[in-house]
């Protein structure tokens, strides 16, 4: 088959990733093989190929929203058939039998593995996948479309559900891009005021497309005090802007799976009165069911650009540089 593949960590502008041609990979048991047709592009792979998170061995093919066809299955993964049309996300597997496996926390479970992490993802033609980890797909979204639901849709509808923001309350969005524009069709779906923040105009004006209140800069105060608020940008110097416009009881998702330095915070000023800030670590399988079933229901706009497989040196340094409206998809 053919991949991209990495086989060491360096910055994108040095083209780490390189086209090369793989063994067909065979179904173990549980195990689904899928022909990708696409697979998204997401901040995740940049920060695996950069190496600011460190995959546990090289090489490794990236990639983790995939969209594809079940080509075979092995024993015990008769859940789907050949020819289905199936999403893998970032989660390969879990252990099953931890205490946060049990109470439906497999996020959490310290053996969990992920898609081009842990085992190849999905730049690639074919990939293997969990049957128990994969999900059936709405109808009527094209395979471009339902890629970027598979971990920026996932995401931010997880970390919408931390926020604790509730209908009819203010929502704050820190920084537009390919889970947040997701995230605000299902807030406005859900019946909240949505207020983005992002220094790029043209995020700006999308997101004022997708039903967005108001829009600014971080630095600028918006019209209300926000009762939620999810930053999706690692940057730690916004976390005490955005206390700073959050009401009382308000909190603070941080979605991002990396975050650069946070500042002191002014605990008098900025947390007390029952502010809180959580992280957003990876989903379960529940909240994937849940975006998805939300996705045929509103329905679910996705904004994305496309580009082949060989691309992708040159559309995660796209990403790296803010010049991607919404996800890009690579169609294998």
């Amino acid at each position: 088959m053919q991949a991209i593949l990495l086989e060491r960590p360096a910055p994108i502008e040095e083209r780490p990733l390189r086209a090369v041609t793989l063994p067909d990979p065979v179904p173990g048991p549980g195990e689904l093989l899928l022909e990708v047709s696409v697979c998204g592009a997401c901040r995740t792979d940049l920060h695996t190929v950069e190496g600011d998170i460190t995959p546990p061995a090289f090489p490794i093919v990236p990639g983790h929203q995939v969209v594809g066809r079940v080509r075979s299955a092995g024993p015990g993964a008769g859940r789907f058939s050949p020819g289905d049309r199936v999403g893998a996300a970032w989660i390969h597997d879990a252990c099953g039998e931890c205490p946060r496996c049990l109470s439906g926390r497999e996020n959490l479970c310290e053996g969990a593995r992920f898609h081009g992490f842990h085992v190849n993802g999905g730049y690639a033609e074919l990939m293997l996948a969990r049957a128990d980890y994969a999900f059936p797909l709405p109808e009527g979204f094209p395979d471009v479309h339902a890629a970027p639901l598979l971990c920026a849709g996932i995401i931010g509808y997880r970390a919408l559900r931390l926020s604790r923001a509730a209908p009819g309350q203010v929502l704050g969005l820190y920084g537009f891009g390919g889970s947040a524009h997701v995230t605000i069709q299902v807030a406005r779906h859900l019946g909240m005021e949505v207020f983005v923040f992002s220094r790029s105009a043209e995020h700006r004006e999308l997101a004022r497309e997708l039903g967005a209140a108001w829009t600014g800069r971080a630095e600028e105060d918006p019209p209300r005090k926000l009762d939620a608020a999810v930053c999706f940008a690692p940057a730690g110097p916004l976390v005490p802007e955005i206390l700073r416009v959050m009401d009382r009881g308000a909190t603070l998702a941080l979605a991002g799976v990396t975050m650069t330095p946070i500042p002191e915070i002014d605990y008098d000023r900025l947390l007390y009165q029952e502010r809180a800030v959580t992280s957003v670590a990876n989903f379960t399988r529940k909240d994937a069911e849940e975006l998805l079933r939300y996705a045929g229901e509103i329905p679910l706009r996705t904004e994305i650009e496309t580009h082949p497989l060989a691309a992708a040196n040159d559309v995660l340094l796209r990403m790296k540089r803010s010049l991607i409206n919404g996800t890009a998809v690579l169609e294998i």
